[in-house]
């Protein structure tokens, strides 16, 4: 009961998560710029700290819209007419998230400013020696396509964790795949980390959660992502 009961708050979250982005503008807003800040990570030289500061920031300004989002459907269950505190109480939210916003443009600019000067193009080289780097974005790039996908194409069967238009499991496990055939290089280790993913996918149908194509599409963005980042741009 208590794995249980865990899965079941895993799933609301996920629920709240899909809902901010179908009905709030600002959060899919944010989350584009997001993914932009993270695919462009690729082109500079991040140290581990600048890395985890630039996923701290992306962070703080989705938690802090969410937050926003949650007040205002608060006030608005509490009462339908206008009151100076229930407009404060939105004001105050709103700011809140101005905060997290402008603190995410001074980290960007920290961040990217010096780098995106034409001749840093060079560190393009030094990203082939960074495979936990590029693992990391793939996977954040995967998980955002795939969220952003649920949103968009939702059709109200099951929850947005168990279900969806594309495979959350079969996306992240044929893009771990791929990843891990690029770093291993070896086509024993690949084919077992491929099998693994089928595994996931096929376990996914039997459990009729996903239809044979969510499962077939959650696999491709996530190989394509898997190649994209390593093949393409490593």
């Amino acid at each position: 009961m208590k794995s249980r009961s865990i899965i079941e708050s895993f799933n609301y979250a996920v629920s709240g998560i899909i809902y901010a982005l179908k009905s709030e503008r600002n959060m899919r807003i944010h989350l584009i710029m997001a993914g932009i800040a993270i695919l462009m990570s690729l082109f500079f030289d991040f140290s581990k700290a600048e890395f985890l500061l630039l996923f701290f920031a992306i962070t703080f300004v989705l938690m802090a819209e969410m937050f926003n989002s949650a007040i205002e459907k608060t006030v608005d269950l509490v009462t339908d007419e206008f009151k100076p505190l229930a407009r404060l109480a939105k004001d105050i939210a709103a700011g809140a998230v101005l905060i997290a916003a402008v603190n995410s443009l001074v980290v960007g600019y920290l961040l990217f400013f010096n780098r995106l000067n034409p001749y840093t193009n060079l560190v393009l080289f030094r990203i082939k020696n960074s495979p936990i780097h590029l693992t990391f974005v793939a996977l954040a790039l995967v998980i955002i396509l795939t969220i952003g996908l649920k949103s968009k194409f939702f059709k109200g069967r099951g929850t947005h964790f168990q279900g969806g238009a594309v495979s959350g499991h079969a996306a992240v496990s044929f893009c771990v795949a791929t990843i891990i055939a690029f770093i291993a290089n070896n086509m024993l280790v690949s084919t077992l980390a491929y099998f693994i993913a089928f595994l996931v996918g096929e376990s996914r149908i039997e459990g009729r959660i996903h239809t044979i194509y969510e499962v077939l599409s959650g696999g491709i963005l996530g190989i394509l992502v898997g190649i994209l980042v390593f093949q393409i741009i490593g």
